[in-house]
């Protein structure tokens, strides 16, 4: 996107993040739902195609500019990022790098204009270790059948398509090749979804499994045609969904801090603002550097990216640095408002539970210090 361009959006971004959709978050708490009329403005908006092609109706953003936007968006409720966070990550990425010029023309377009998508790699018995991976998906006739479920899976209650990671060999098969991606439309008869589960914080956001039951699917609807791609392309897609859960701790880390320094200016101990007390600010400060570090990583990583730069140990570092920063920040912010930062009536509260899942998801933050560790060592053997 052109630069000019991409700073009005970003203007314009902004301004609705303020006026419109932090001013919705309360009726969200309360219903656990966004507004439909929210969702439809997003699409009219444009933020479900990001980054996707223009030639396929998006924006197509360059990695700096699509973590920016995020980072924007996120300075509202997480639940904002997550309807359109599948469709601008994972499964664009994943279409773009691996799809054929037929999967492109049929789903860039329909993820653009706001079908949300789910990402279906989780399982009640795996999650990064791929070889446990139980789901199938077995040759039938001139198609597929696929049989399992997928756990823990974003926007799964209201996805029209899903990508599903399934396993096409008995064996575990070396780089992960018996791993491949398929399309899988939610109609598709043997698909059903479970309830929504309850988690800890971020109202709005849902979370469930997908169920498959002896799912037939044609030909065509194995990502790139070739088997034994979907793990590399999912994990090729990983490096801008873990930039994407770093811009978005990041982006609500700034809005906790933010009120943080609201509240410590209008509440009075002693006869003056708490703000004046030298071991809030140091909380303050401490919050500030932390944050400005992980937007610096960000910006870094993204840049790198934008150039052609493998950068899944830097995506990785990002996304442990900014998520491991956010729960600090929203803990400090806790203690700044004291008592009432304990409440539910404050935002304080929420902003310390919504914030956990950060660690977790797109690699929890000790799978990826493993990942990171063995690139450094694998790095390092092949110079010694």
């Amino acid at each position: 996107m052109d630069a000019d361009i991409f700073d009005q959006f970003i203007d314009q971004l902004e301004r609705y993040v303020r006026e419109r959709l932090i001013p919705a978050e309360k009726d969200i708490l309360e219903t656990n739902v966004i507004p439909d009329a929210i969702v439809d403005e997003m699409r009219e908006m444009g933020l479900f195609g990001l980054t996707t092609p223009e030639e396929y109706g998006g924006a197509e953003m360059s990695i700096a500019q699509y973590i920016r936007t995020i980072r924007t968006l996120s300075y509202a409720a997480p639940c904002y990022r997550s309807i359109v966070s599948i469709n601008i990550g994972m499964v664009c990425s994943a279409l773009k790098n691996g799809g054929t010029d037929a999967q492109k023309a049929e789903w860039l377009p329909r993820l653009a204009a706001g079908e949300i998508a789910s990402f279906g790699l989780t399982e009640p018995g795996s999650g990064s270790d791929s070889a446990a991976m139980q789901t199938t998906a077995v040759r039938s006739g001139n198609g597929w059948v696929l049989n399992g479920t997928k756990r823990y899976i974003t926007n799964a209650p209201s996805a029209k398509v899903a990508l599903i990671m399934a396993r096409t060999s008995k064996e575990a098969l070396p780089k992960n090749a018996h791993v491949s991606a398929f399309i899988v439309p939610m109609d598709t008869p043997g698909v059903s979804v479970g309830s929504s589960d309850k988690k800890m914080g971020q109202a709005g956001a849902h979370i469930a499994d997908i169920i498959m039951d002896d799912v037939k699917l044609p030909a065509d609807a194995l990502l790139g045609s070739e088997e034994g791609r979907g793990f590399a392309l999912a994990m090729k897609s990983l490096d801008n969904g873990r930039l994407s859960v770093g811009a978005a701790a990041t982006g609500y880390a700034r809005r906790a801090l933010d009120s943080a320094l609201r509240y410590a200016n209008e509440r009075k101990a002693f006869g003056e603002p708490i703000a004046n007390f030298q071991l809030i600010q140091q909380m303050l400060a401490e919050s500030e550097i932390e944050i400005y570090a992980a937007e610096c990583m960000l910006d870094d990583a993204a840049r790198r990216a934008d150039a052609g730069e493998n950068v899944l140990r830097k995506a990785a570092a990002a996304k442990v640095f900014a998520s491991e920063m956010c729960g600090r920040v929203v803990d400090r912010v806790v203690q700044i408002y004291g008592g009432a930062g304990y409440l539910a009536e404050y935002d304080a509260e929420r902003f310390f539970r919504d914030a956990r899942i950060y660690r977790i998801y797109e690699g929890t933050t000790q799978i990826l210090q493993l990942q990171i560790a063995k690139h450094m060592l694998r790095e390092w053997a092949a110079q010694a």
